[in-house]
């Protein structure tokens, strides 16, 4: 019998504050589970607008503790619905050292990690070396319900080292939440992650949220959310272009033993002729 995994991604819109932002993800994730999905991954920063339009300290009271009350409120709702649960959130690990972070919700509600974002852009309409600082984590994969995933995070997506990392540690689904532009990345959104989850062979899940955010920017999210398998098809339709929307889609994790059969990009590797691309 097929090994098949039932996945969904949620993309939405900023409605206009934190605890309606919460509840509409609460609802989502319900939705998800009523269709039989096992495990859900969340847009970057997904509890507040993406603020990093803007360079304004008075969005630092977005972060806070990982784990802590946000985490701590998706963990009973993962058990409640035994759906594991990738939830990116703002985090605070102690006053002014701040993380764009995602954390790692069980099927049981157990907290299993978290990963930061390791890679920090700080372009017009992405300030975000005035909000985060580099992750210091590492790749970690987390051993789940649902078998080992592992989440880079929005513009890490540019960066192949993570991607590899990840693979190498036995990650079968990496999830990417966004919040990426019409005008900047559009051209990279379909080709960028399908490449990458050929080049490591396992299924990747990549959501942005959707909309203009008025009071902040001019950045237009397009969502277009999508799962990808190790062949680099899409995996049912891609995500509207402007619209919120529940993914929901049948991943067949059986793909990937085919798939690392037929290439063996895993064996055949250098790294003993890769140390200067190391070096700063």
């Amino acid at each position: 019998m097929a090994e098949v995994v039932r996945a969904a991604l949620v993309q939405t819109n900023w409605t206009g504050d934190q605890e309606s932002m919460i509840k509409a993800h609460e609802e989502y994730a319900r939705q998800a589970a009523a269709q039989g999905a096992r495990v859900i991954c969340f847009q970057e920063l997904f509890y507040g607008p993406y603020f990093c339009q803007l360079q304004d300290p008075k969005f630092y009271e977005y972060a806070e503790s990982v784990p802590g009350p946000t985490v701590e409120r998706f963990q009973a709702l993962a058990a409640e619905l035994g759906l594991v649960t990738v939830l990116p959130v703002y985090e605070q690990e102690q006053e002014g050292v701040l993380y764009n972070t995602a954390a790692v919700i069980d099927a049981d509600g157990k907290y299993l990690g978290k990963y930061r974002k390791t890679h920090i852009p700080q372009v017009k309409g992405f300030w975000e070396k005035f909000y985060f600082r580099p992750g210091n984590l590492g790749y970690p994969v987390f051993d789940t319900a649902v078998g080992r995933i592992g989440v880079y995070i929005c513009y890490d997506r540019h960066f192949p080292e993570g991607w590899r990392a990840l693979g190498l540690a036995g990650a079968k689904i990496v999830f990417n939440p966004s919040a990426t532009s019409r005008g900047l990345s559009s051209y990279l959104w379909k080709l960028e992650q399908p490449a990458s989850a050929v080049a490591n062979e396992y299924f990747v899940g990549a959501i942005n949220r959707v909309g203009i955010e008025s009071d902040l920017g001019d950045n237009d999210f397009y969502g277009t959310s999508y799962f990808v398998d190790p062949e680099g098809k899409f995996v049912g339709d891609v995500g509207h272009d402007h619209d919120p929307e529940l993914i929901v889609r049948d991943l067949d994790l059986e793909l990937l033993a085919t798939v690392r059969d037929r290439w063996q990009f895993y064996r055949d590797r250098r790294p003993d002729a890769y140390g200067d691309l190391t070096a700063p």
